[in-house]
């Protein structure tokens, strides 16, 4: 059996438990509603997911989750044209927020690592693509 890591939170009625897994979610949900952001920058299991019908809402995030606080690393691919400084700002105020809100840990700190810039399709590429989705559908 795989011990998930969790944090403890001791209450009058009982105890609260915090798998890392849901601050990662919490932090990964947070920075993909930044404007800026493409998409999360994740390993090969969090595309294999997504292929097999799942969404990893925690790809390209990795939280180390201590007693009392959470540090948070978050992995993202920027829109071309935006500027990095500002979109890694705010990603960083809205996990903090996020995080903070939600679990009750103090957010010790959130490095953003871009790891690569999106750029548009260009309209012929978009004509590409359509006529490749019409093809497959006159051959089934």
């Amino acid at each position: 059996m795989v011990e998930e890591k969790s944090r403890t939170l001791p209450t009058e009625l009982g105890v609260v438990k915090i798998a890392d897994e849901v601050v990662s979610i919490i932090a990964g949900l947070a920075a993909t509603e930044i404007e800026g952001v493409a998409s999360m920058s994740g390993g090969i299991g969090g595309g294999i997911a997504e292929v097999l019908g799942r969404r990893n809402f925690s790809k390209g995030v990795k939280v180390e989750v201590g007693i009392d606080d959470a540090k948070v690393e978050i992995f993202i691919i920027v829109d071309y044209g935006v500027r990095i400084p500002d979109v890694a700002w705010d990603i960083q105020e809205s996990v903090k927020n996020a995080v903070e809100t939600m679990t009750g840990l103090q957010v010790s700190y959130v490095n953003v690592h871009v790891q690569g810039v999106h750029f548009p399709k260009t309209e012929e590429e978009l004509e590409d693509e359509d006529e490749a989705v019409e093809t497959t559908e006159q051959s089934e």
